[in-house]
Order: C-alpha cells, then structure tokens, then sequence
C-alpha cells in the first residue's frame, strides 16, 4: 500500500494527522510496517560497532519508531473517540502484538548492555541535567520492563505482558458494550419530571439517534453515581438507572478482572517486587505502597465520619417523602434538595447561565490567556477525524505560534464514557516538533436549534481537562521522552486540578457566567452560596473517592498464586476491610467497569487523585497568596512546572514554584477532614 497517508509525515500545520485521508485499511499495514521499522533501527542501535555514546544510543533511541508513533497516536484516539466493529476488532488483534514489540526492544540484550555501558560511567559523560535525566530514567524504564531478567523469565514475561494486554483490550471493549446495552430507555417525558427542559430534549434526540423514536435515552457514564440522579424526581426511574450503572459488565469482566490481577502479580515478583502495587508504586511520586495507605487510610475515618453527618440531613428531607432509608439511588437526589433548602443553590437553575460556547471562550480560554497570555484561533479549514470535533491554533503573547488544541466535546455511541487528554503530536526540541492536543468530553447533543447547556460539575470537567491540554501545550523539552503529560501517574492530575481554581476566580467567573437568553451575569449572591454549598456533599464524594482508590489496591495487593472466587465477593471485603462498606455510597467505579485500572494506565494508581490533590491544594494556595499578580504566577508555574514534563524530577518542580515540600493541611481544610 504505497498512499498509506501514515508512511510520511504529515505536510499539515504542526503535522496534524491528514484525517481526511485515512481509512481504516491503513492502520494494519502502517502498524505492521511501523514495527519493522522501529524493530530495525534498534537492531542497527545494538549492533552498532563503536563504542556506545549518548548520541549513538540514547539519541538514536528518541528518534526510533516515527512511523509507529504516528499510527498509534491517531489509532488510539478513534478507538477511544470514534470507534468502529472494525476498529474494535483491530484494537483486539493489536494490542498483544504491540506489548510483544515493547518487550523485544526492552528486553533486547545487545541495547540494554550499550545503555547499561553508559548509566555506569554517566558522571563521567559530560551530560547535560536533561540528558542525564534520560539515560536515568531509560535505564530504570529498562530494568523494570525486566532487561536482567534470565532467558526462561524473559520468555514467561513476554507471554504475561501479551495476555495482559489483550485482557485490557477485551475489558474496555465489554465496558463499552454493555454501558451502551443498559442505556435506560424511557417511554414518556413524565419518568424525566425533575431534569431540565434542554436535558430532556437532549433525551429525546439521543432516543432518535440510536432508533428508538418517540422515546427517551439516558446513556450511562463511566461513573457509578450518574448525574441525573441529582434531579429525577420518580424514584423508581432513579432505582433503574443506578442499577444499570452498578451492574454494567460483571459477567464478563468480574472473571477477567480476577485473570488480570493474578498475572499482574506474578509479573510483579518475576521482576522482584511483592505486589503489583509496590512496582507501580516504586517508580511514582509516592515511592512506596505503605506511603499511599498512609495517606488514604488517614482520611477514612474523617470522611466516613463526615458521610455520615450528611446522612442525617438526607433523612430528614426524605422523611417529609415518606422514605425511611436513604438507598444509594436517593443520596444525589435528596443531597440536592438539601442544597436548595439550606443554601438557596439549585443546580438546574445555574445552566442556562453556563452555555458552553460561552464558558469555553469566556471562561477557560480568558482565564489560559489571563494567567499564560496565550489566545486561540479557530481553524476550520483544518481537518478533524469527527464533525464535532473543533480545532483550534495556540498563539504565545507575543504572536508566535504554539500548537494545535482539538476540542470533542459531545457525546456520541462511538465514543466512550468519560472525560480525557490525549496527544496526537508530542512537543520535542530534538525532533523539532510543536504539540498537538485534545480534550474529549461527553456532553450530551441538545435539540436541533437548542443552546449546549453545561452542569457545574461539566463546568469544572472542562477546566479539568483543559489543565491537561495545558500541560501538553506548554511542554519546552529536548526530549519526547519528557513531554508534556508523560510525567508520573501520581502527578499528571495535579496541573489539571490546578486549572479547575479559574472557574470561581471571581474574574473568571463573572467573564462567562451569563445568561445564554438575556446576557444577565450569574447573581452574586448566587455565587456566594455556590461557595457555602460546595463544602456540603464533600463527605460522599471523599468516600466515593476513597472506595474506588483502596479497591484499586486491594486488587494490586493480592499475592501471587492467591485464589480469587467471585470478583464481586473479593470487593465487598475488601470495602469491609477499608472501613467504606457504605451501602448507600457505592465506589465511584466497581470493580466490573474500573477502566482506570483495568484498561487504562491507572492500575495501582488510582490513588493519584488525591495524592495530586495534595499539591493542588498547596498551589492553589500559593497563586492566591504569593503576592505577585496573576499573569507573573502563571508564568512562573508555566515556567518551572508546566513547561519542564518529567525533564527534571516533578517535586523539584513544585518546590520551584512553592518554594517547599507538600504538605496535606490545604487538602484537609479543602475536603472538611481537618
């Protein structure tokens, strides 16, 4: 196939993909072809017969695999984005063959023996901090991937790391297939009495669109608690569609979620570590699995505590109902109606003041231009993979050009559940390329001719987001290896969670909170007692929280040869064992659809969360109280922390901006648990 539009670089601005050129055809033989290229360039590195140098070695190691690079970032996207049976059937045969094609590079013994040459004599090389810091972090990414392992270790390795790999690939396509089955279908707009008239609309038009005309559809998200139970008034419909999130996958993916975690933890002693988690965990922030029990186990207590004070106020407005208990399918609702009572907040009444144009061009783009100085071009005459999909050209202060920013915002049947960040180029000095970024949301599509009305909490997922693009767009690194995002898994939420403090910068706010009708700013008091309620509901959403991260661990811990029966039965014990057995409070994610960890790169790390929290806390505290105006903290943060990717240890990068070590108070006084 010689127009495969993959086997050359793009000759579009910043080599966006050429979308408008790629078929599904192409990916097989630019995968195929991508690995025999990489695979060849590694071989010529390894047999290299002079004497290994950083250039001939670690250079040559960046600038392997372009073709592979460029297939996989704009496949991996559709599989997530906009995908297909076909896509997904691909996503099945590829998945094991690329973990083989990892292995044969990391376990290739001539390569490792030329970089172990190297991180052996490194003091003596000459090497810049950012050079150093590669061949370091390479020589640990090797020794981890088990490059010291004996021949019949390396064999039983590469047979985990494939089967792994399509169990990954066969959990996410089960999440997404059986989330898509239990959409709740809905005969009349009466079992809706309670959501907004352009939410209901939204339902009626998601009906027509998957072929259920005259009916309404509600599409679960990838969360267990789904938001429409904040407002559904028949409690019937609410009990329905809890049960549709809770139960999503369990036949399937409760065996395979058992499978997954055996082979996780034998891999994890083939390699010399106890559990899953202390390999996860070794080479993250936290460093060790008793350091991040530390800090979970420590806040269960008080959140408990708290979940259960709220409990008492929900009681009492459910009495007034006649409901004795408070069940799971009531907390979100009741929680609302005590916000509206005690605190005058309803949350419907705050969407028409929340219009998503507005929000994105008034609120997340003024707020990245206020700290950052940056601005935003729309390019429609570039191509995107989707018609929904928007892009965006990223211009600096002073003119000059940045990057791309590719906003998917609705949701649709091809895409999956969820909110993300993704690259499709990665910012490198050394390979002289600028980045290319998307946020991918799933905002239901409203009726032809209605406004695109946003919840608070789509609100902040869209800072959240954009945090990430951010990071992604900001990268000023050397090397690829660096870039952006790639920085440890109990870090990348920290500059996203830092981005989410623009929403209610009361500038911020008051640029993009505007009635879509009238053009009326949100009410002041109205955003004085958002403020007051935000605090109540912080008891679940911590518990929640804490529920998904310690299962997460609890799947991470097991021992190897430890026999699991029932995933469903090991997951009650292990809530029970944490103290989080809440009945009314499920995990934001079960066990049978926690993609996170079972088919992303969360596994054993869920708790970064929280543990990034800790240092979002601490700087949000930090840009409101360091005594310098807005744009020369955001260029202080851009500089020695977004800019820097994992170049340089991410904590030094904090200390750089806070001036010290982390420290939990501003997360405890955030969350109530002081």
């Amino acid at each position: 196939m010689t127009e495969n539009p993959f086997f050359k670089p793009s000759t579009l601005v910043y080599e966006l993909p050429p979308f408008a050129e790629i078929r599904e055809e192409h990916y097989l033989p630019a995968f195929e072809r991508g690995m025999v290229e990489q695979l060849a360039e590694i071989a010529e590195i390894a047999a290299n017969p002079e004497p290994p140098t950083f250039d001939n070695t670690l250079i040559a190691l960046e600038r392997s695999g372009a073709l592979l690079k460029r297939v996989r970032a704009v496949f991996d996207n559709q599989v997530s984005s906009d995908t297909t049976p076909g896509v997904d059937r691909l996503d099945t045969e590829i998945s094991p063959r690329l973990a083989a094609h990892r292995d044969a590079i990391h376990l290739d013994a001539a390569l490792f023996a030329r970089i172990e040459e190297l991180h052996g004599r490194r003091d003596g090389l000459g090497l810049d901090a950012e050079s150093r810091r590669l061949l370091e972090r390479r020589h640990t990414a090797f020794v981890r991937a088990g490059a010291r392992l004996g021949a019949a270790d390396q064999r039983r390795l590469r047979g985990l790391n494939a089967e792994l790999a399509a169990g990954a690939s066969a959990f996410r396509r089960n999440v997404s297939a059986d989330s898509k089955a239990r959409a709740l279908v809905l005969d009349s707009a009466a079992e809706l009495a309670g959501l907004s008239p352009d939410a209901i609309a939204g339902a009626a038009a998601n009906a027509r669109a998957l072929g259920h005309e005259g009916k309404y559809v509600l599409n679960l998200k990838n969360f267990s608690n789904q938001t429409e139970l904040a407002f559904l008034t028949d409690r019937s419909v609410r009990e329905r569609l809890l049960a549709a999130s809770l139960g999503r996958a369990a036949d399937a993916n409760g065996p395979l979620a058992i499978r997954m975690s055996a082979l996780r933890a034998e891999r994890a002693r083939l390699l010399g570590y106890d559990t899953h988690a202390a390999h996860v965990v070794a080479d993250e922030t936290a460093g060790t699995v008793e350091a991040v029990d530390a800090l979970l186990t420590r806040l269960v207590p008080p959140a408990v505590a708290n979940a259960r004070r709220e409990a008492v106020e929900l009681a009492a407005a459910a009495a007034v109902d006649g409901v004795e208990e408070i069940a799971a399918h009531d907390w979100a609702y009741y929680s609302e109606l005590v916000r509206q009572s005690s605190y005058q907040v309803d949350a419907a009444a705050l969407r028409p003041y929340l219009e998503l144009e507005r929000v994105l061009r008034d609120g997340v783009f003024f707020a990245a231009n206020l700290a950052y100085g940056v601005t935003f071009t729309e390019r429609p005459d570039l191509p995107a993979y989707h018609p929904d999909v928007r892009v965006f050209e990223v211009f600096e202060e002073d003119g000059g050009s940045l990057g791309l920013f590719l906003a998917d915002f609705h949701a649709r049947a091809s895409k999956r559940g969820g909110a993300w960040m993704d690259e499709l180029v990665t910012q490198s000095r050394l390979l002289g390329r600028r980045p290319v970024v998307m946020n991918n949301l799933n905002v239901p599509r409203p009726a032809p001719g209605e406004p695109v009305l946003l919840s608070w909490d789509e609100v902040r997922t869209l800072f959240h987001e954009f945090g990430h693009a951010l990071h992604g767009l900001f990268s000023d690194v050397r090397y690829p290896y660096f870039a952006g995002t790639d920085v440890p898994r109990d870090f990348v939420e920290f500059p996203s969670q830092v981005n989410e403090m623009w929403m209610v910068r009361p500038e911020v706010l008051a640029n993009y909170a505007k009635h879509h009708v009238t053009g009326e700013p949100l009410p002041a008091e109205l955003v004085e007692r958002m403020a007051a309620a935000d605090g109540f509901g912080q008891g679940f959403r911590t518990v929640e929280y804490l529920a998904a991260a310690l299962l997460d661990l609890a799947w991470h811990t097991v021992a190897p040869g430890q026999e699991i029966a029932d995933a469903e039965e090991f997951e009650a014990q292990a809530l029970a064992k944490a103290g989080l057995a809440v009945a009314a409070i499920p995990p934001r994610y079960r066990t049978a659809y926690f993609s996170h960890i079972f088919a992303g790169g969360y596994s054993a790390g869920y708790y970064a969360y929280i543990w990034s929290e800790v240092l979002d806390a601490e700087t949000v505290d930090w840009f409101e109280g360091n005594g310098r105006g807005v744009r020369e903290s955001g260029e202080v943060f851009r500089r020695e922390l977004l800019s820097r990717g994992d170049s340089r240890d991410p904590l030094d990068s904090f200390r750089a901006v806070v001036g010290r070590d982390p420290r939990t108070g501003p997360l405890l006084a955030r969350r109530g648990l002081a």
